[in-house]
């Protein structure tokens, strides 16, 4: 059951939205080479924390940190460790948070010093194919109209968009109905309404779409060793079109 966001349910959402872009921010002035992944998920907890919210992730079905940080062709879920970022990598940072009763999700690939023109072209696109997606998140269209406004714009791009995992309503719960791929037909799906509020969020490789997931039984990998990157922003439907809830 798709739920619908009173206006005070959304601005409640929004707050939590705001710290997950504040996290996200801080997180991104401090990625450098050098830093371990874990020193970012200590930073980003203890933000949240001082913000009298709580980390979304941690514990949620066993996860066992506040980050979720994916390094070059890890695609999502990397768990973060006391490796050190490298010159050249790219890192996935995806973090939700709990604040007051609502949940805000956001993501972003950031390059760890100077990334090489295929890094940096990969992270361009997948950063646009959200754009391309949030642009369709509008009363009346779709909710298939943004999986393919995602789709089409990767594609024609020639990279390729992951198909286990995909975008989410949000709300009361991290993730709620309904299920919102990075591919789909244009036209299908349900009715996209005022109020609803959704997690839009591609996740692009740069060669096949295939993933496995590692023995830790969370990181997913590229099955080709290619590069990924992914990008997420909660957004609220409105009568106006779509607000974008965790952009600072």
């Amino acid at each position: 059951m798709i739920i619908l966001k009173s206006t005070d349910e959304i601005k409640r959402i929004t707050d939590a939205c705001r710290i997950v872009a504040e996290v996200l921010y801080e997180i991104q002035n401090i990625t450098e080479t050098g830093i371990t992944t874990i020193e970012l998920d200590r930073l980003a907890e203890s933000f949240t924390l001082k913000k009298g919210a709580k980390p979304a992730f941690k514990g949620y079905r066993g996860y066992p940190a506040s980050l979720c940080t994916s390094i070059n062709s890890e695609v999502v879920h990397g768990i973060p460790s006391v490796t050190k970022l490298r010159e050249g990598d790219i890192v996935s940072i995806d973090f939700g948070v709990y604040y007051r009763g609502f949940y805000g999700d956001g993501a972003i690939t950031l390059p760890v010093g100077a990334a090489s023109l295929a890094a940096g072209r990969l992270i361009s696109v997948t950063k646009e194919a959200l754009s391309k997606g949030i642009e369709k998140a509008a009363t009346g269209n779709r909710l298939f109209d943004i999986s393919n406004a995602i789709q089409r714009y990767v594609e024609g791009n020639g990279f390729s968009v992951v198909r286990n995992f995909v975008g989410h309503g949000i709300g009361r719960e991290l993730h709620e109905e309904p299920q919102l791929p990075n591919f789909g037909n244009k036209g299908e799906g349900p009715e996209l309404m005022e109020g609803m509020t959704l997690a839009v969020e591609p996740m692009v490789n740069a060669g096949g779409w295939e993933v496995v997931i590692l023995n830790d039984g969370w990181t997913a990998v590229t099955k080709d060793g290619s590069l990924s990157a992914h990008f997420e922003h909660t957004v609220a439907i409105t009568k106006d079109g779509p607000r974008v809830l965790t952009a600072l």
